[in-house]
């Protein structure tokens, strides 16, 4: 399926692992990057996932020639699912928006077209300076339809996303962290994400997970709406006995030991 998932420490690495093709989506490797997000969505000990591709690439986008004479399977994988609200192409990159555990992607080599919007679907991206990133859809006369156009604007701004889907202009790495599309430049970028999830460790699993999902979940909500969500996040975590440990932890100035992270 050209997705490979370990887990260690309660941290999953999740690769692609078509590295002869630039790490290139097939149909199979997005029932894989789906499954993968479901399985480990599950796992209550779960703290962090990190998002990588072997070889010269993070993910070269979409492999077009694979889907031919497959026409009835992508027309299936179109259709959306109506509990979830996306298609498999879409939730593919939108299922590690939903973990409620942080996501970071490592870029290096080619992030191009779906590349970009399964990076975009992670919470923090470090790419190396001279990574290429393009939303190339537009290439083929197309748009990005993998959440694409909701994660671009949320990053880059409404302008910034619309002249990078309507251009397909190809960039640099260290320009996509001036445009806001990766987070930060890394030599190494599987070595810094792993630096990122070491320090989000030590924290309490059920605040980090409620942190993530409000500001995804809160975004588009009115004050008055978000403010409510909030207020009900804090007052579930102030009963959590993860909470409890990383005050005893940090009273008595000790490595924390959390339980497995609630239900947000």
């Amino acid at each position: 399926m050209h997705v490979h998932c370990s887990v260690e420490d309660a941290v999953a690495r999740v690769t692609l692992t078509r590295a002869e093709k630039l790490n290139a989506l097939t149909l199979d490797t997005l029932d894989a990057l789906v499954a993968t997000g479901r399985r480990l969505r599950a796992d209550r000990t779960l703290r962090a996932v990190v998002l990588s591709g072997e070889g010269r690439s993070f993910c070269a986008g979409l492999d077009f020639a694979s889907t031919a004479g497959q026409g009835r399977r992508v027309a299936a994988s179109f259709v959306p699912r109506p509990w979830r609200g996306t298609n498999t192409f879409q939730e593919a990159c939108w299922v590690w928006r939903r973990l409620p555990v942080p996501v970071v992607a490592a870029v290096h080599g080619h992030c191009f077209g779906g590349g970009v919007q399964l990076a975009l679907g992670a919470d923090y991206r470090f790419t190396t300076a001279d990574a290429r990133w393009a939303v190339l859809e537009v290439k083929w006369g197309l748009i990005p339809d993998m959440s694409g156009m909701r994660t671009l604007a949320e990053q880059v701004g409404a302008d910034v996303a619309k002249r990078l889907a309507m251009t397909g202009e190809v960039i640099s790495g260290e320009e996509a962290v001036r445009l806001g599309l990766a987070s930060e430049v890394a030599a190494d970028p599987v070595g810094a994400a792993l630096g990122l999830v070491d320090q989000i460790l030590v924290r309490s699993p059920d605040a980090v997970g409620s942190a993530k999902l409000l500001v995804d979940r809160t975004r588009t909500l009115s004050a008055r709406r978000a403010f409510a969500r909030e207020r009900w996040a804090q007052a579930r975590l102030f009963r959590a006995p993860n909470t409890a440990a990383a005050r005893r932890a940090s009273a008595a100035g000790e490595p924390p030991r959390f339980g497995p992270r609630r239900a947000p």
